[in-house]
């Protein structure tokens, strides 16, 4: 092993392989390797300025005793940022330690004559490089050794009921409501970031830790420690970007429902709101207004005067967003000029499709900057010059007819080396240009998001779910992680996506549930597909804005007097918490902190509150404990130390127990933290 020290950071050689370990933000570190001549210039989501952190590098000697018993001498190095310090023994592997303590360190099973410690005869590697055939870049697996009792949080958004991640296996990809984000944040106090979009998977093992990238040039991947998960993410969030400022007149309602067909049925549903005296922020106008896929443009047979809705919209203080698919049909007048010009994705055997809903489809490269700016200029002429306020990036994963993730190609390189950043560059092509344009606040809605999406103006939510109360259970896990994974605008459907019935009185039971939990989240929005799906079509053209079915009405007052009474009720309680809304966004620009929270987060101390899942914290002052079972109208809510008030009867209690509270179906408990 030959160590180096190149200006404060630390550098080895060993057996074609080139390691470099550097400070890179407050009490952090910064680790690559590569087999390649050099590294590549990708810092991925590590984009924010890093500062200048003076680290100490020691090259030395340490004794050993050898297999057969006899001392040795053998060099190591270290390198030490603040309180976080990284140790490289002779044979490449690396251990952590914070403020002394060891808290992670590469797995190692081998023999080997240049080790003290670890020889074994498994031939099992910390750092395992295995070439692609026929291509530059290898396959990587990264091990490191399990901490028992630790516990593990963040890494973005799965579907499954756990929060704590200590024994899941997780795939590294991109899924119509999987989000990958992976920075987790550790009960032992430390944060990782495995910063590179391959498409992989980490295994967070009883025995060890497996990190695995399917196709990449180098390993990278950035540590840091705190004493607490707020200072974790705000170190976090410090190097890879925050959330910019979120505009007020976007924290109350979003109306939205599958899919309002046309002109008339916008600005009715609209008119119709203000009549009631309710105030809506934001209507979405969904999917299949346009013509084809790629079309990008109102189908003009039902959507005659766009403008002209949006100006009433705008008088009634609504602001418009609408839905863009990254898929071209091959039907769309954009199709074969971008194909031409080679905007599109590729395939590497075999027809060119990559997407086959209501169409023959492929997706846009947004890896090539000039598809970025192709894409833009006719979204800004179709929609945004017509004074359209926010894009609906759906399908930003992307979505694949097949998720083969080794059959697409990208500017970038193989699908499988880079499309975890998909979203995030998807959501670049309106982001970056209507920020160039001089646009204040820029807020989209998208399904997806990668480490470092939370800068680009997202509001992430988490995808076509069912209507059911174990996916209900489920979004909150996986909110309180993508929180913990530095993305604090965060939503869901009100009441999941796919509806069967929208009469059945167990659907309206979960709707209001789901409701009352979501007036307690970063953003209130009414959406889902009603079924069944028995509304006639408005034209028999299989293409354009009429043809594709719609689900029923999802208006606040679409579920009857009673339901409607309860939404208005809690309606009327966000507005009144408009700013300590307000707040709490703006310190989530501010530190990175996200709206809803795990409650360790705010009670780190309490050991109780590590293990909580069916309770979370908004922001810093109010205790919410959702209903996740039809027919549950009263549940056991954990109270931390302190004094909490029941926001409903005022009633006070001294916290550091457990109460039985009420929660009839206008109700959920809720405790504010006194």
């Amino acid at each position: 092993m030959q160590f180096g020290n190149e200006n404060g950071v630390l550098t080895a050689r060993h057996r074609g392989e080139m390691l470099r370990i550097e400070a890179w933000g407050k009490d952090s570190l910064r680790v690559r390797a590569t087999q390649l001549p050099a590294f590549t210039d990708r810092d991925w989501a590590l984009t924010e300025e890093a500062g200048t952190w003076q680290a100490e590098v020691v090259i030395g000697w340490e004794e050993c005793r050898r297999e057969d018993g006899e001392k040795d001498r053998k060099v190591f190095a270290s390198i030490t940022n603040g309180r976080i310090k990284a140790v490289v023994n002779a044979g490449g592997v690396i251990t952590f330690y914070r403020d002394g303590k060891k808290f992670l360190q590469e797995y190692f099973r081998n023999y080997d004559g240049t080790l003290c410690r670890q020889s074994r005869c498994l031939k099992i590697v910390n750092r395992e490089w295995k070439a692609v055939i026929g291509g530059s870049e290898y396959s990587l697996n990264v091990k490191f050794e399990s901490n028992d009792g630790e516990k593990l949080f963040g890494m973005g958004q799965y579907q499954q009921s756990y929060m704590d991640l200590k024994g899941c296996v997780l795939e590294l990809a991109q899924r119509n409501s999987q989000i990958s984000v992976p920075f987790l944040v550790s009960s032992l106090g430390y944060g990782m970031l495995w910063n590179n979009p391959a498409v992989g998977q980490v295994m967070f093992g009883k025995n060890y830790t497996e990190w695995t990238a399917r196709c990449t040039r180098q390993m990278d991947y950035w540590l840091t420690v705190a004493d607490a998960p707020k200072q974790i993410l705000e170190n976090y969030t410090a190097v890879t970007g925050r959330a910019p400022h979120f505009p007020e007149d976007r924290m109350g309602l979003w109306q939205c429902k599958l899919r309002y067909r046309t002109q008339e049925e916008v600005l009715s549903i609209a008119r119709k709101y203000q009549e009631e005296g309710i105030r809506i922020d934001q209507i979405v106008i969904d999917f299949f207004h346009w013509t084809v896929q790629g079309d990008w443009k109102f189908d003009k047979k039902y959507w005659p005067d766009p403008k002209a809705m949006v100006d009433e919209l705008h008088s009634m203080g609504i602001k418009v967003i609408v839905s863009v698919w990254p898929s071209v049909d091959r039907r769309s007048e954009n199709f074969q000029p971008m194909l031409d010009r080679g905007l599109l994705m590729r395939t590497e055997r075999g027809e060119l499709q990559t997407y086959d809903f209501q169409g023959d489809c492929v997706e846009i490269d947004v890896f090539n900057p000039e598809t970025r700016e192709y894409v833009w200029e006719v979204c800004k002429k179709n929609y945004y010059d017509l004074g359209i306020d926010a894009f609906w990036l759906d399908n930003s994963e992307p979505d694949l007819g097949v998720y083969d993730f080794d059959h697409y190609r990208y500017m970038e390189g193989p699908a499988m080396s880079c499309s975890n950043m998909y979203p995030q560059l998807y959501s670049r092509v309106f982001y970056d240009n209507m920020k160039a344009l001089g646009e204040e606040y820029v807020v989209n809605l998208l399904r997806c998001a990668w480490a470092g999406s939370q800068k680009y103006g997202n509001v992430v939510w988490s995808g076509d779910v069912p209507s059911t109360f174990e996916a209900f259970f489920d979004q909150v896990q996986a909110g309180l992680n993508m929180g913990l994974a530095g993305i604090p605008w965060w939503t869901t459907d009100i009441g999941g996506f796919m509806t069967d019935d929208v009469e059945d009185p167990d659907f309206h039971q979960l709707l209001i549930r789901w409701y009352e939990f979501a007036v307690y989240s970063a953003v209130l929005r009414m959406h889902g597909d009603r079924g069944p799906h028995n509304i006639p079509r408005l034209d028999e053209r299989d293409w354009g804005g009429g043809y594709l079915f719609t689900g029923h009405d999802n208006e606040l007052w679409s579920y009857g007097e009673e339901n409607y009474r309860i939404m208005k009720k809690y309606y009327d309680i966000r507005i009144s918490m408009h700013n300590y809304i307000r707040d709490l966004y703006e310190e989530a620009s501010r530190n990175g902190s996200p709206l809803i929270r795990t409650m360790f987060y705010e009670f780190p101390e309490d050991e109780i509150c590590w293990e909580l899942q069916d309770q979370y914290m908004f922001g810093d002052r109010y205790l919410v404990a959702p209903i996740f079972h039809l027919n549950e109208f009263e549940r056991e809510v954990y109270l931390p130390a302190g004094r909490w008030k029941d926001t409903r009867d005022g009633k006070e209690y001294q916290g550091g127990g457990r109460i039985r509270a009420a929660a009839p179906i206008d109700s959920i408990p809720v405790f504010e933290r006194m």
